[in-house]
């Protein structure tokens, strides 16, 4: 395994793991850390830039290593994306893969991620799967959902309506269905509902149980020690459909209160 990385010393120590340090939008890194290998994964966003930052790195640079990777013959691109991509207004329904996307100008974050995705797409000859999560929990020092989110409430951000939806997957789930996905587990197939279209590129949806606003904001304000603050503003309460993840055979193992328990017993042991 191959982790690319933009400083030295940052990628994990794991037997089997050799550090690369580049910059995966140069072509001459992008060849050679894809050269002889069987499957790309890229994670790469930098979240909180300037759009234009954004915009280089996912819509410009990601299709650079998507092309070395098509050129070097490797099996499968997996780029996660985002299910921030799908419009959630209040009164939209169940979303699957196909629901629809949120215009341009909805936001710096979804307006390159769609940009993103759609460069991938336009990359031929490559069988392209783009993974598609919304809240991801999971314990660390960055974690947006379970550290840095949990500032922020601290802090005074702590408005919501407690029936709006939250969705979330649990990371252990979401690096399953990556690694299964990546590594040919979930066999190609000439419907996207029964594997990645060979050759093409094929969304999907990766979430946990259902959930809203009052499990997570509920739990992170009680073991902060802070009130939340409910409001009825209209809000999204409906679902992300993940019937397309589960009939290539995946099958999330965190439950929500699970997570809600790994998330509360951070928040109160931490200084």
């Amino acid at each position: 395994m191959r982790a690319l990385v933009r400083r030295a010393g940052t990628a994990p120590v794991l037997d089997g793991v050799t550090e690369h340090v580049g910059d995966f939008a140069d072509g001459d890194v992008a060849r050679a850390v894809s050269e002889g290998a069987d499957a790309v994964v890229t994670t790469v966003h930098p979240m909180g830039s300037s759009r234009e930052e954004q915009h280089r790195v996912g819509a410009e640079g990601t299709p650079v290593l998507a092309r070395a990777a098509r050129d070097a013959g490797v099996a499968r691109l997996v780029h996660v994306s985002t299910a921030g991509v799908y419009d959630r207004s209040a009164g939209i329904g169940d979303i699957a893969e196909d629901g629809a996307l949120l215009p341009e100008g909805s936001g710096d974050y979804p307006d390159t991620k769609n940009a993103t995705d759609a460069a991938l797409a336009e990359v031929d000859g490559l069988t392209t799967v783009l993974v598609r999560p919304p809240a991801i929990l999971g314990a660390g020092d960055t974690s947006v959902w379970n550290t840095l989110r949990p500032q922020a409430v601290r802090d005074g951000d702590r408005r919501a309506n407690p029936a709006q939806t939250w969705p979330w997957v649990h990371v252990d789930d979401l690096a399953a269905l990556i690694a299964e996905v990546a590594t040919g587990a979930v066999a190609t197939a000439d419907d996207p509902e029964r594997g990645p279209v060979a050759g093409s590129t094929t969304a999907v949806i990766v979430a946990g149980e259902p959930a809203t606003w009052r499990d997570y904001l509920g739990t992170v304000a009680d073991a902060v020690g802070v009130a939340p603050e409910w409001n009825d503003e209209p809000a999204w309460t409906g679902r992300l459909l993940t019937d397309r993840a589960l009939r290539w055979g995946w099958t999330p193992r965190v439950t929500l209160a699970q997570a809600m328990q790994e998330l509360r017993q951070g928040l109160t042991t931490s200084p």
